[in-house]
């Protein structure tokens, strides 16, 4: 509650964090010994984040955003990534990621993304990388990606052994360790990050992935929101609405409701909207056109104005006296032909000036000549005055600095009476620079429970888990609501606790018991689960695929483990071949009944192209 003393109201400033280059480590001396550390890549939608599994208190030495940056018609060598990018707002970048939701399908990227990784980490070997590689990969990832991630690695890096992991069960394993609770778990998990949200229900230490449920409604759809939101709502300031600085006002300054109706509710009182509304100020020059400049100020700039149009009009009258004069001169030459009587070259310059008579050619002589005379007069007695001539008797048009000094605001007043200073209204420039965020702070987090507004026709996230709970028996979902666990970089909003609580109290039977909770590092748990992960397994054990397992059993494969994906292998139907026609038959036509004919041929056309079709999906 805010004091007395104090304005009711909040005033906040956007940070616009300006990224620094990471650092490039020395190599560890554990990783350069014969069984060498492994290196933990959690490869994030949002952010990537990697480091040594050397110790318990080890924490990923790079963090950066899962984007490269490439100028426009630029070559590979001058792509940046992650923190080396200044500002991702100019036009001039070419963004690209290597997610497409919250899969890996641009492996030119991703390439990218683990060179940068390598170089940093200190790994200098040419060509390879002798260390093993902890990855995160998505609930469910296809098999495609996994073997396309497994061929860069192998093929590309050389690495010795791979493991695979789901980032949220990693991140589920890890709390569950360091609240002591036994093994196997069994448990619910909520994550919510960048791209998407999932339900991924663990029993007895195994991931259910038949039974999972993922929403494309995340942190990325809620920041486009609030950006169409604040666009509509302030329309002079649409560059000023950045993704960047959205990203920020749902990071600091949003928050989940726990009631969205009732909070919404209390919005529409005054005084709930002064104290909690939040102004962000935007960067601005408080220089007011003319504001603050005294009066003798004003009349030398108009004095100086003056002297420059003055200037500006002799140098106009000047060129426009030699051009009149050398037409005059040219005009009268060809009258001396005709005075000479050489009468074809007269007409030959008659025509080429376009002109039919000598009467014609003498008119434009005597115009020219009294332009002429008015020019010279205007020369000599030129004054002060003549700089307020009106450009219109200019045949050239002035230039545009010429154009900015005529409309300067204060150059015309010099006819008007001086207005006195206290006449004038104050503008407050800092109020026009500012965006209230009101309801905007939660109705954004909201998409996570409410999709529709944004047009998505899909389960929110508690509904999407009743789902899942709805094909369980009783006796299995007291068992996974008792560890319900929150996950993500998109569950850190306030408030998001105990709107799951709620929505699971309304949701279960009565007197039913649940147990919500949140992990303590949801956008880094992920990491620091799948490091104890390597800690605990060493290189070559369970859950490790080493190179000869890739070369004999192919990029597919999948070494399961606590917190991996289940490894259901791809049925491919080989298509039936259709039998060649018999010409050795001899029976007759007429022996063969129509009806078998009509009802063979029908069954066996669906037959052959639904074959047909799964193939073709599956090679897909």
């Amino acid at each position: 509650m805010a004091s007395k003393h104090e304005p009711v109201y909040q005033i906040f400033s956007f940070q616009d964090f300006k990224s620094s280059p990471d650092p490039i480590y020395e190599p560890h001396s554990q990783s350069l010994a014969p069984t060498a550390a492994p290196i933990v890549i959690d490869n994030g939608s949002f952010q990537t984040r990697a480091g040594w599994a050397l110790e318990e208190r080890e924490a990923p030495r790079l963090l950066f955003k899962s984007v490269a940056a490439r100028s426009r018609g630029a070559a590979r060598s001058e792509t940046q990534i992650g923190n080396d990018i200044p500002n991702l707002e100019p036009l001039r970048w070419l963004l690209k990621s290597q997610f497409d939701r919250n899969v890996v399908v641009n492996f030119e990227i991703q390439e990218l993304m683990f060179d940068h990784v390598f170089a940093h980490l200190g790994i200098g070997s040419e060509g390879s990388v002798s260390q093993p590689i902890v990855v995160t990969e998505a609930p469910c990832n296809p098999l495609h990606c996994r073997q396309m991630m497994s061929e860069l690695l192998f093929e590309c890096y050389h690495v010795p052994y791979v493991s695979y992991g789901v980032d949220s069960l990693y991140s589920f394993y890890h709390n569950n360790t360091q609240r002591s609770v036994q093994p196997p778990h069994t448990g619910i998990v909520l994550s919510s990050g960048y791209h998407c949200s999932h339900i991924l229900p663990v029993i007895n230490g195994r991931f259910d992935a038949v039974n999972c449920k993922r929403m494309n409604v995340a942190g990325s759809q809620s920041a486009a929101y609030l950006q169409r939101l604040l666009q509509l709502k302030y329309p002079g300031h649409l560059a000023a609405v950045t993704l960047s600085r959205v990203e920020e006002l749902l990071h600091e300054h949003s928050y989940i409701a726990e009631d969205y109706q009732d909070e919404l509710e209390k919005w529409r009182s005054p005084e709930f909207y002064e104290r909690e509304v939040h102004r962000m100020q935007l960067p601005f020059s408080g220089k007011v056109p003319g504001g603050s400049v005294s009066v003798e100020e004003r009349h030398e700039r108009r004095a100086q104005q003056l002297r420059r149009l003055q200037e500006i009009n002799a140098r106009r009258r000047e060129e426009k006296l030699l051009q009149d004069q050398e037409r005059l001169d040219r005009l009268m030459g060809v009258q001396e032909l005709l005075e000479d009587g050489l009468l074809d070259h007269f007409h030959k310059n008659l025509v080429e000036l376009n002109m039919d008579s000598a009467e014609e050619l003498q008119s434009y002589i005597n115009k020219l000549q009294v332009a002429v005379e008015q020019g010279r007069h205007k020369l000599l007695h030129s004054d002060g005055a003549e700089g307020k001539t009106e450009v219109s008797e200019l045949e050239h048009p002035m230039d545009e600095g010429d154009g900015v000094a005529l409309m300067d605001p204060d150059f015309p007043e010099d006819t008007l009476p001086e207005k006195p200073a206290h006449v004038q209204p104050v503008f407050n420039m800092a109020e026009y620079h500012q965006l209230f965020v009101g309801t905007e702070r939660l109705r954004c987090p909201e998409l996570l429970f409410q999709p529709s507004p944004t047009g998505e026709e899909q389960m929110g996230l508690m509904e999407a888990l009743q789902y899942v709970l709805a094909r369980y028996t009783p006796e299995q979902q007291e068992a996974l609501v008792s560890n319900v666990f929150l996950t993500g970089g998109n569950m850190l909003y306030p408030g998001m606790k105990e709107r799951v609580e709620r929505e699971l109290l309304a949701m279960r039977p009565f007197q039913s018991q649940f147990k919500v909770t949140m992990a303590s590092q949801p956008a880094l748990d992920a990491w620091y689960g799948a490091r104890d992960w390597a800690l605990e397994h060493p290189a070559g054990g369970e859950g490790w695929i080493s190179r000869q397992e890739y070369e004999e059993k192919g990029g597919e494969y999948l070494s399961e483990h606590c917190a991996s994906n289940l490894f259901i292998p791809m049925k491919l139907v080989k298509p039936l071949l259709a039998r060649p026609a018999e010409p050795s038959v001899t029976m007759p036509t007429s022996t063969v009944p129509s009806a078998a004919v009509t009802t063979v041929t029908p069954a066996l056309t669906p037959s052959c192209s639904a074959v047909a079709a799964d193939v073709s999906m599956v090679v897909s």
